[in-house]
């Protein structure tokens, strides 16, 4: 019987080559999408995979109250560490602290190359489960002991072995290599871990950090536990909340909170708002998701109302298949059969569709998708999906088709009925209402990173480059490399800070001012900088002055920007005294000599923080910051540049960053997702005018004697297309009036997550309407018009 009905659907399709084409060409864009959706949905949800302890290990993070205003992050004091270790270690299969990630130079004999990576307790082989290749799976026991990445031991030292050679970090401390471990594969956190040096090395040679080991308000720090077997996040969390607070008066003012973040929230929901967890990613999960479930629900759409649509041209052979006894089941059976051997032909071109388009997916979406061919669990999947999407798009027609009555059939007076068209009337209507959505959608998207993009940021990025200073090399010279890179003629200015110019890496309090309102509790974005650093960025002065190094005095001045004038209350904040409020060790006062435009340092979606500028007394950089020659090519000003580094600092590789480049970044996520929503919507607007298309050949084809009659009688083409179109036009625009409402909840809702965000305005719904219109009319006319051009006379012989 199956065999039987196979054959009988494959003549069916093989008949009517056109309608063919168009369902197997529409539910196999459908699948593509889904699929690939489903694999790039698979990959987020199995980030942090890797370590086989996932579900019990966490990163300590706190939230903390400044002025009612709750911020949360991973930084935490370094005094915490003895204190949950020694109070509370029962709780803790491992606790383990560790630097930020950060870039180093490493050099073995004449070869040196720049890698990220931390500095770790000795339990972090274990904690991060890594494999190690070559060395001792201790290798963190040695204060001067380096564990490398195999990528980082072969780009250092190829066919050597490794292990027990001496590399030099930042051109400053030898270390031995006691250990090579398997690179951490790219979805997983630490992937960009290509060392690890011990913790008692970073605390052994930094005064600052030997001064914080008591200090609980310094959060500068990570700290990466997991739990012991019969512990559980919630328990933990609980015990551990008020530590801090309770441990140290200083800071109990601002109200800390400890908990522990799951490593499986790490990726997907690490976003908090006024200490609640809010999300993160995961929502772009769910909006992948929903996009691919209806993407596919539009090519089976399609395919409903294609078989419906020809339901009259199969009313015949169901009359006599009921008149010798074919059962209601038995046709419904058959049905079935031909929309599952569809939906397996449009897999299978799906699955072309995905292998070719799969490596671009993974460059517009950063990511490094591998076609599942030997994951059993995928082949499943996809057999259910299979019956799945057979049984959604086939059951409509089965049972609309199965349920004819023989008699009315077979004596010729069967008929459709004034009300036969409405099932596929509605399909239509949501159809374009998904899409008519999806267009709105992306708009907006898109329409809030240009509103990002063109807010004023405060200082000129172009020709702006920053250079990393990651080696005690480049202590002292700075003067002297800002004469020469002047000099050259390649830049026209330089100056240094302790952060990039687009992130800020230090926040600071515990200052007082003349004015300063009781109880006020501050937070300051703090960056150290030279004399030249608002001239180098092109950063206005506002108020007051620049810093000038031919006065002594400036050494103990400050910048301050426009935002923190209104945060710290001043009316004429040039002059006014900052002391530090540091009973203990105050430290010199400083003054406010001047007033800068606000720059964005942090997320352009969000208000500018309030930020200081400080005259960098103790060498404490990070960059220096160039402004390149306008009069010459950035190709020539960076040959150049190289150059005079590289007479200077032979044994680093030279590094730069254009400052726009990485302005740029800041829109990745948001870019990556408008660009992913464009195509899948371009691609749910090409399915619904291939079911569009197809309808409207069946209709031509369905009216083709009153076509005839109706040109015999004087008609014109633009009425016989009008009489064709405007039946379709008026579907589509009430699925425009539908989507309009919907696309607005939705999409002001998400916007509500932006401080900074563009205002919903009434032509992108408009555009989007009459976008929806045109490519209606557009599908439509082709057909309308071929079969309005018909010689009547042929069409009423025919007939």
């Amino acid at each position: 019987m199956f065999k039987n009905n196979l054959k009988i659907a494959w003549r069916n399709l093989l008949k009517n080559k056109g309608y063919t084409v168009i369902n197997i060409g529409g539910l196999a864009l459908g699948i593509a999408v889904t699929l690939i959706i489903g694999l790039w949905i698979n990959d987020e949800l199995t980030h942090d995979n890797y370590y086989k302890n996932k579900e019990k290990i966490a990163q300590v993070w706190q939230s903390q109250t400044f002025n009612g205003r709750t911020g949360t992050g991973p930084a935490i004091p370094l005094p915490l560490e003895p204190a949950l270790r020694d109070g509370y270690g029962d709780n803790f299969e491992h606790l383990m602290m560790a630097s930020w990630t950060q870039d180093s130079y490493i050099k073995y004999k004449e070869n040196s190359i720049s890698r990220p990576g931390n500095y770790m307790q000795k339990m972090a082989p274990k904690l991060l489960n890594l494999e190690i290749l070559k060395g001792d799976k201790d290798g963190l026991r040695e204060i001067n002991s380096i564990m490398l990445s195999k990528s980082t031991a072969d780009a250092l030292f190829g066919k050597e072995n490794p292990i027990g050679k001496i590399v030099k970090i930042g051109n400053q401390y030898d270390l031995n290599v006691t250990a090579v471990y398997n690179d951490i594969p790219y979805n997983n956190t630490f992937n960009d871990t290509d060392y690890i040096i011990p913790w008692d090395h970073y605390v052994a040679n930094r005064e600052w950090i030997q001064n914080s080991l008591d200090n609980w308000g310094n959060n500068s720090f990570q700290m990466f536990v997991q739990l012991s077997a019969n512990a559980n996040m919630e328990n933990v969390t609980s015990i551990i909340r008020n530590v801090k607070k309770d441990l140290n008066e200083d800071t109990a003012e601002f109200n800390p909170q400890l908990f522990l973040l799951p490593m499986e929230d790490w990726y997907l929901r690490s976003n908090f708002e006024e200490g609640k967890q809010v999300g993160g990613r995961i929502k772009y999960v769910w909006l992948f998701g929903i996009i691919g479930a209806f993407v596919l629900l539009l090519a089976c759409i399609n395919f409903m109302n294609l078989s419906t649509a020809r339901s009259e041209k199969r009313a015949k052979e169901v009359g006599i298949r009921k008149s010798i006894g074919s059962q209601k089941g038995q046709l419904i059976y058959q049905f079935l059969s031909e929309s599952f051997l569809v939906v397996l032909f449009a897999f299978c071109v799906a699955l072309l569709i995905v292998l070719i388009s799969l490596g671009g997916f993974n460059e517009l979406a950063r990511k490094e998708i591998i076609f599942p061919w030997d994951n059993i669990g995928f082949w499943g999947i996809s057999i259910v999906f299979i019956l799945f999407t057979s049984l959604l798009a086939g059951s409509y027609p089965a049972l609309y088709l199965s349920s004819f009555r023989p008699v009315d059939v077979l004596k010729g007076t069967f008929k459709s009925g004034k009300h036969a068209s409405l099932p596929r009337k509605i399909l239509v209507v949501l159809q374009f209402t998904v899409s008519v959505a999806f267009i709105i959608g992306t708009v907006i998207v898109m329409q809030q990173i240009n509103h990002a993009k063109n807010r004023p940021i405060g200082y000129d990025r172009e020709g702006l480059i920053q250079i990393p200073t990651w080696s005690a090399d480049f202590e002292g010279k700075t003067d002297l490399m800002r004469e020469q890179f002047i000099s050259s003629g390649a830049a026209i200015e330089m100056a240094t800070s302790s952060s990039p110019t687009t992130q800020i890496w230090s926040n600071r309090s515990g200052f007082t001012w003349e004015g300063k309102p009781e109880g006020f509790q501050e937070d300051f974005a703090w960056t150290e900088v030279s004399p030249e650093y608002a001239n180098t960025l092109d950063l206005k002065i506002v108020q007051g002055r620049d810093f000038s190094r031919d006065m002594a005095s400036d050494s103990l001045g400050i910048l301050i920007n426009r935002t923190a004038v209104k945060y710290m209350g001043l009316e004429n904040p040039v002059g006014t005294i900052i002391r530090d409020s540091d009973e203990e060790d105050p430290g010199p006062s400083m003054k406010i000599i001047g007033v800068v435009e606000d720059m964005i340092a942090q997320s352009p979606y969000e208000p500018v923080k309030q930020g200081w500028y400080v005259y960098d007394r103790h060498n404490n950089f990070s960059y220096y910051n160039l402004r390149l020659n306008p009069k010459q090519s950035a190709s020539q000003n960076l040959a150049i540049i190289e150059r005079v580094f590289k007479e200077n600092f032979p044994a680093i590789p030279f590094q730069y960053d254009f400052v726009d480049d990485q302005y740029a970044r800041k829109f990745a996520t948001e870019k990556r997702v408008g660009t992913l929503s464009g195509i899948f919507t371009a691609l749910a607007i090409l399915i619904s005018c291939l079911g569009l298309f197809g309808l409207t050949s069946f209709v031509a084809e369905q009216r083709t004697k009153e076509i005839g009659v109706r040109k015999v009688l004087g008609a014109t083409v633009f009425n016989v297309w009008n009489m064709l179109s405007k039946d379709f036009l008026k579907l589509v625009i009430i699925s425009c009036f539908i989507a309009v409402p919907i696309a607005y909840y939705v999409m002001n809702g998400w916007l509500q997550e932006y401080p900074y965000r563009v205002i919903l305005k009434w032509w992108i719904f408009v555009l989007a309407m009459m976008g929806a219109m045109g490519v209606t009319v557009l599908t439509v006319s082709f057909q309308a018009i071929r079969a309005a051009k018909q010689n009547p006379v042929k069409s009423l012989r025919t007939e």
